[in-house]
């Protein structure tokens, strides 16, 4: 319709009704494109605001599980440096005590870390949309958490294997029954100290359990292999309270945020 008049325009030299329609046909353009970025920066806008309500609650959960593993990874390492004690001659442990510290000395725990908001964002390419400059930076220092090493090496430490190996099957099932660890609810910081020093027996005969101690202190790899497996800890521990102060703190300050 507007090129038929602007030929009829032209055919007749109208050129300020060519002028006037050029004009409104820029202008039009003009206001399409404005009202499309418009909208492109309140879809933005929604989304990051969603990402951002969704990463919030990731590194909530975070805050509350890096917690939860120094605490748990300090009473491993209490129960490792307790029955190392008792082998120099310090503490006296009874059979069962020794049984049971050396046991909790060889746990550990792994929680899935929330981190499929920050993935997808990468991803995507949008963790742009993220205005808030500490919760990215926390997003991804979160990622790439030490307690995640930590995990690992636990799991497959040398000592964890050496203690499963000589501890007699009966008493590693009385252990988990009776001694093993306690569940801990997501966000509960409460019952964090504690979930895995407590006090218990194993209702086992008692020569059961003096025969796992005696096979554990005899076996030559013992010690050396308590000894490396509380180094490690040590150093882990250390490094996941001092390495990155700022990570710790700041996913205090966003679990903070998040509460109601």
């Amino acid at each position: 319709m507007i090129s038929r008049r602007l030929a009829e325009y032209v055919k007749h030299h109208n050129w300020f009704a060519v002028a006037i329609d050029f004009v409104i046909v820029v202008l039009g353009v003009f206001i399409g494109l404005q009202v499309q970025e418009w909208n492109t920066a309140r879809q933005d806008r929604a989304k990051g605001q969603a990402y951002t309500a969704r990463l919030i609650e990731d590194l909530s959960y975070e805050a509350w599980n890096y917690e939860y593993l120094i605490a748990y990874y300090k009473d491993v390492r209490e129960n490792a440096e307790r029955t190392l004690a008792s082998i120099a001659g310090g503490t006296a442990l009874s059979d069962e005590q020794f049984v049971i510290s050396a046991y909790r000395a060889s746990q550990y725990v792994f929680n899935e870390t929330r981190r499929s908001t920050y993935d997808e964002m990468i991803a995507t390419g949008e963790i742009g949309l993220i205005a808030d400059q500490r919760l990215r930076e926390t997003a991804f220092s979160a990622a790439t958490n030490p307690a995640i090493v930590l995990a690992v090496e636990a799991r497959y430490s040398e000592y964890r294997r050496l203690f499963r190996r000589v501890t007699p099957a009966d008493v590693q099932h009385a252990l988990l029954e009776h001694c093993g660890d306690r569940y801990v609810e997501p966000g509960d910081y409460t019952h964090i100290v504690g979930s895995i020093n407590y006090a218990c027996t194993l209702d086992l005969p008692a020569e059961r359990i003096a025969a796992a101690a005696a096979a554990l202190r005899n076996d030559g790899g013992f010690i050396p292999a308590l000894q490396l497996c509380f180094a490690d800890l040590e150093t882990s521990i250390s490094n996941m309270e001092t390495l990155n102060p700022a990570l710790r703190a700041n996913l205090r300050a966003i679990a903070k945020q998040s509460e109601p």
